[in-house]
């Protein structure tokens, strides 16, 4: 297990001592874990209702992230996945409490229910108006058979927004509680798990789960879900969550929702991009509105992988409670999404006509330079997984998709090359590279190529080795022109630059084409073995120094990947 912790037992109270410490609005109940308002006295005082949630840490940034005008006064806080104490909880009733009374969001866990129920009994003795709202908006469970009810996830986000905005705008207790139950009969939740999380003092995963499955329905104490399936692509694992909160909700066409998409702790950012793509995607073709949408990070089970869809039903009035402004830390303010993406055209510069350059012509040189543009791609794509393995050691992992996808684009573009014009085509795959393959491989395989081209387009003729070796030599320049590298920085010129200068050495003894290409091969080998004693000077590579000795350059690795291809495809 690997955390940013000190002592298992001190999470709680050292991460609420962070977030006081990091923020001058927020304060904390001295020997408790309940973080307040600063100003909670003067909200007490002006009449206006106090609202408490709270709940086991681990689910950050709630509860206390959502403290604020126009959200939460109190959040209170119990250890991990652990429902907070009857004390905390009346501890944090009485510090807010004033003529407006206070309303306690909770969520349905037996533990919470009973708590923060039973510190409402003992705040109503003092003499405090006390009253209490539960939030199950988990749509996972069917909770017909006597079970104590649906769950509350992520959708109490939504609550706790509806809550506070009619809190500020000054409304009775009674008044607030039933805005909230409003609010609560209106949303419903699932949630996705592609994997378990780790509580801190147990140190090991909550349940286990392989590479090729899922759990759906899960809540947020790092629990199993309510079934598991089958790893999927994305939109169809979606597909499963969005059939049953369509099913539970009983949403109609042309119903107004407001959506919320969020993280369960440990999903990349993209990933939730893609979730709210195909969630927004659905509704629209079910007919129903999505008024605003919010994607992050809003309540999660740790740093457990997944995420959940929340769905809010709209009325004009809750439309305007989730729009008003808060000032909680965690808040993020709703967007409002549009039916289809915008877009605008590209803008380029216009380029002057690259000379097509003079034409094969030897007979069959045009097959077999379509060949070789074939064995490449052949051998790039079938390299990826080996070429990813070798750069996650040494760099970022991504050469492998970076040469394939460019790869890919090369091929389909074959049928369309003026494969007659040797100059031509390979003006065309730069192009072609410069827009699939990205990174720092792509301006530098176009550099490489756009030179070699430029150069074999002033040639009288293109089928002597001798144009080829000008022009591979040419490409090289390129490369050092634009990457600023040089043989001995461990990249991929140090690949490039042998096999040009066995290019020519092999021309000059009067070698047969075959041979001349061999000797470049071999030559390129023998760069990439090189590598495997350099320290990087240049690229990712550079940040791992000694790290990356005994480890062959995947930069120049490729080059004689490629090169290889060509020599197989002669």
């Amino acid at each position: 297990m690997k955390k940013l912790i000190n002592d298992p037992l001190h999470v709680v109270s050292e991460m609420i001592e962070g977030l006081v410490l990091a923020d001058d609005r927020l304060t904390r109940i001295a020997g408790e874990n309940v973080v307040l308002r600063r100003d909670y006295a003067q909200h007490a005082a002006s009449g206006k209702v106090g609202l408490i949630s709270g709940g086991g840490a681990g689910h950050e940034p709630a509860h206390a992230g959502y403290i604020g005008q126009g959200m939460l006064t109190a959040a209170v806080v119990g250890e991990v996945f652990t429902s907070p104490s009857v004390d905390a909880v009346l501890a944090a009733i009485l510090a807010v409490a004033g003529p407006g009374g206070v309303l306690l969001i909770v969520k349905n866990y037996t533990g919470d229910r009973l708590n923060f129920g039973l510190a409402a009994e003992l705040a109503r003795a003092t003499g405090v108006t006390v009253d209490l709202v539960v939030v199950a908006d988990d749509v996972a469970l069917d909770t017909g058979d006597g079970a104590v009810g649906a769950r509350g996830i992520a959708g109490t986000v939504l609550v706790h927004k509806v809550a506070g905005a009619a809190a500020e705008a000054g409304l009775s207790l009674a008044e607030v509680k039933r805005e909230a139950q409003a609010a609560i009969d209106a949303v419903f939740t699932m949630g996705l798990g592609l994997g378990a999380c780790i509580v801190p003092a147990a140190g090991t995963p909550g349940f286990e789960l392989s590479d090729t499955e899922v759990e759906y329905g899960l809540g947020i104490h790092g629990e199993r879900g309510a079934k598991r399936g089958p790893i999927a692509k994305a939109d169809a694992m979606l597909d499963t969550l969005l059939d049953r909160l369509l099913e539970r909700s009983k949403l109609r066409a042309n119903e107004r929702v407001a959506l919320l998409v969020n993280n369960l702790g440990g999903t990349a950012v993209q990933e939730l991009g893609i979730v709210a793509r195909h969630a927004l995607k659905r509704l629209a073709a079910a007919n129903i509105e999505v008024a605003m949408v919010q994607v992050g990070t809003f309540l999660t089970a740790l740093e457990m992988p997944g995420c959940s869809l929340s769905l809010m039903r709209l009325d004009e009035q809750r439309r305007e409670r989730l729009l008003a402004p808060a000032t909680a830390g965690a808040w993020s303010a709703p967007t409002h999404p549009v039916t289809e993406a915008s877009s605008v055209e590209a803008r380029t510069a216009k380029q002057a006509a690259l000379s097509a350059g003079p034409a094969w012509k030897q007979a069959g040189r045009s097959a077999s330079f379509t060949a070789a543009l074939r064995a490449i791609t052949a051998a790039l794509q079938k390299a990826e997984h080996e070429l990813t393995e070798l750069d996650a050691v040494v760099g970022d992992g991504d050469i492998g998709l970076s040469l394939a996808r460019g790869a890919r684009g090369i091929d389909a573009a074959v049928p369309e090359l003026d494969k007659d014009h040797p100059a031509a085509a390979l003006q065309a795959i730069a192009s072609i590279l410069r827009r699939e393959l990205g990174g720092t491989s792509g301006p530098l395989y176009a550099a490489f190529i756009v030179r070699g081209a430029s150069h074999l387009a002033e040639r009288d003729e293109a089928d002597s080795p001798e144009a080829w070796a000008a022009a591979f030599r040419a490409g090289i320049d390129g490369v050092q022109t634009l990457g600023g590298g040089k043989a001995g920085d461990r990249t991929m010129l140090d690949a490039l630059i042998p096999a040009a200068d066995a290019l020519d050495a092999a021309i000059a003894r009067g070698d047969a084409p075959p041979a001349i290409l061999q000797a470049a091969i071999e030559a390129a080998h023998g760069g990439v073995e090189a590598t495997k004693t350099m320290r990087p000077r240049l690229g990712r590579s550079s940040y791992l120094g000694e790290r990356t000795l005994g480890h062959a350059d995947p930069g120049a690795f490729a080059v004689a990947l490629w090169l290889e291809s060509i020599g197989s495809a002669s």
